[in-house]
């Protein structure tokens, strides 16, 4: 598809705007080199075509781009004229999904420069074997894939999914070959209305869509996911569809055991819980699962059974079952032999009076959050943006108690940073999100692969942005300082009560003020607090017990709707289903930064930080969430710090932004 110069001419534009798109008509096929056909005019042609746009406001817009020094998309002119919304945009290329170019759309939305566009159809060319634009994209890292996809999913409509094995449908799978699904990027997942579900890697390739539907019928629902996401769901499906089972010598217990422990990590990954612990005790054994942060009983066991269950999860681990005196660590790979879903566990072994206590944590595969999505209310998140992230250097601290959610935010912000021009290197403890793009370091002390013999190689790795997994004392402090002294970011975890005492932890550590002011660019604080079921909340108001503890008066919380749960089958009678994220966020202003040079104290920094620099403190920010009926005030007084009487409710509302 050729770029139109009829709109231009058509609405009384000036000679200029209607050459400019002449400028890129060449498609590739006989120019030399190749240039793209005008990406503005391809999608504005359809929005003339839907009536969002006319002939006389295209030519102004045009007229306008002509006259730019710098170079703009025509989408954003027109956006920022008013004559196309972002919403209308997204309908009309909706509606023409399937004629729209990818490239164009890419260099229109920002993702693409249009000289890397030029590029990428050159080597097309070049390369003759009749390539697609998005592969050569990838391959050649013009974009990111899973900014490809956002921008697929987003703009035309496709929505977005993320698979294991243990999501999609066998039956559907058994329709055709592994190695054909493989070969044109795509997967049936399930049948929904009589209608098959489809993850397309490129739901706007032709070839792909047709051939799902000859195995499926024309009346399929297109999906997309990645191209590693369909390789890895399928490498299961073949490794499953392989594997035939020896028989074993074993006795009937043990049978018994290694069933055991496959329905119990079922179970726990079906429950959603983060931890399960195995627990001797006198006379018998107590196993709890942790869901949305709170320990509960699965199941109790006889005693007798210990030995055999410990030496189980000892072998999965890779743990030594001869040593009872010592603790131990394990890691455990373990896929659900009925269902392929995947989950990673890390097996803590404690020695007690009692015999050996085993915790198990589940770690989730593929739950890498947008930092969009990680909970933080509006103003906050813009200022994290603008004066956290996308400042180039100094050191960004996420602080909180164990099991608040520090390294699921800590990867959303290396996600958010994770760009073709910006190299980001990681030293973790271990590596528990795999991000593409970034080089990740796991410690392992066994082989001297420890944070000190790591650090010098990480300088010498030429990095913008150093990834430490978490402060742990004055040595690693002093590492992140010097990276950040040097022109580096870095981003790390810290484990404090608040943002205050994440500087007053450092001032501890005996690392000089000075220092500390002129490199610390921001902590956030963070905890995860129980999220009110939504199948039985019901609305309530506060006792004069919960109006004490706040210093609120009643008259000060009128038209507020909190809520909490009743108790229902859903929640398991608790109230509560699913977590949600409460946030303090310090941004270092001159006025902060003055205080610690002063060694002022915790409350004289708390003070200014309130004052000056338009801090949330905690207690604030579940407040709010609670006024929203998110969660309850008995989570916001049990899980949160109160250092201080919170401000009016409405002065909250103001500082983090919401009506």
């Amino acid at each position: 598809m050729s770029a139109p110069s009829q709109p231009a001419s058509s609405g009384g534009a000036p000679p200029q705007p209607a050459k400019r798109p002449d400028r890129h008509q060449a498609t590739g096929s006989d120019a030399d080199p190749p240039r793209p056909p005008d990406s503005g005019l391809e999608i504005a042609k359809f929005l003339v075509e839907d009536g969002v746009l006319t002939q006389q406001q295209l030519a102004y817009a045009l007229r306008v781009r002509a006259k730019l020094i710098t170079e703009k998309p025509l989408l954003s002119i027109l956006n920022e004229i008013g004559y196309v919304s972002p919403e209308q945009q997204r309908n009309t290329l909706r509606k023409h999904r399937v004629s729209v170019r990818i490239g164009a759309l890419l260099v229109e939305l920002g993702y693409l420069r249009e000289q890397d566009l030029r590029a990428a159809l050159a080597l097309q060319r070049e390369s003759g074997s009749g390539k697609k634009l998005g592969d050569i994209l990838l391959e050649n890292h013009f974009i990111e894939e899973n900014k490809l996809i956002d921008v697929l999913a987003d703009q035309l409509g496709f929505p977005q999914i993320a698979l294991e094995l243990g999501d999609v449908d066998r039956k559907l799978l058994e329709k055709g070959n592994p190695n054909w699904f493989l070969q044109r990027h795509f997967i049936p997942v399930r049948t929904e209305k009589n209608r098959v579900l489809i993850a397309f890697a490129d739901p706007l390739d032709p070839r792909a869509r047709d051939d799902a539907a000859r195995l499926f019928g024309q009346e399929l629902v297109p999906l997309i996911t990645s191209k590693r996401t369909i390789r890895e769901v399928l490498e299961s499906y073949k490794r499953h569809s392989q594997t035939v089972l020896a028989p074993a010598v074993q006795t009937d217990e043990a049978v018994r055991v290694v069933e055991w422990v496959n329905t119990l990590l079922t179970d726990a990954m079906q429950a959603q819980a983060s931890d399960i612990h195995i627990e001797p005790m006198k006379d018998q054994i107590r196993v709890r699962f942790r869901c949305d942060g709170v320990l509960a009983v699965y199941q109790t066991l006889d005693k007798k059974i210990a030995p055999t269950l410990i030496n189980r999860i000892k072998i999965m681990a890779k743990a030594d079952i001869a040593e009872r005196r010592h603790h131990q660590d394990g890691h455990i790979d373990f896929e659900d032999p009925k269902t392929g879903r995947q989950i990673d566990i890390r097996v803590s072994v404690y020695v007690t009076i009692h015999g050996e206590k085993i915790v198990l944590r589940l770690l989730r595969r593929a739950q890498l959050v947008p930092l969009d999505d990680i909970g933080m209310f509006s103003r906050t998140l813009t200022r994290f943006h603008d004066d956290v992230l996308d400042l180039p250097s100094g050191i960004v601290m996420i602080t909180g108690p164990t099991g608040t959610g520090k390294t699921t935010t800590l990867y959303s912000c290396v996600n958010y940073l994770n760009s073709i021009d910006r190299c980001i290197t990681t030293v973790e403890d271990p590596v528990e999100y795999v991000i593409e793009g970034i080089a990740q370091c796991s410690l392992n002390p066994k082989i001297d692969v420890t944070f000190e013999t790591t650090l010098p190689y990480v300088m010498r790795q030429d990095p913008d942005v150093i990834v430490l997994g978490e402060i742990r004392d004055r040595y690693s402090a002093e590492a992140a300082i010097q990276a950040a002294l040097t022109g580096h970011k870095v981003l790390t975890t810290f484990h404090t009560e608040d943002t205050i005492g994440g500087l007053l932890r450092l001032m501890n550590m005996d690392i000089e003020t000075f220092l500390i002011s002129s490199t610390v660019v921001s902590v956030l604080a963070q905890r995860l607090l129980r999220r009110v079921c939504p199948h039985c909340a019901e609305p309530y108001q506060p006792n004069s017990t919960e109006l004490q503890r706040l210093g609120y008066k009643r008259q000060d919380l009128e038209g507020i709707a909190f809520k909490r749960g009743r108790g229902c089958a859903e929640c398991r009678h608790t109230g509560y289903r699913g977590r949600v994220g409460v946030f303090e966020l310090l941004v270092l202003n001159t006025q902060v930064k003055d205080a610690i040079l002063q060694k002022c104290t915790s409350h004289e920094i708390r003070r200014i930080s309130l004052e000056s620099s338009g801090m949330v403190t905690l207690l604030e920010d579940g407040l709010a969430r609670a006024a929203r009926g998110e969660t309850t005030l008995a989570e916001v007084f049990r899980f949160l710090p109160r250092l201080d009487k919170p401000r009016p409710l409405a002065e909250i509302k103001r500082l983090i932004g919401i009506p």
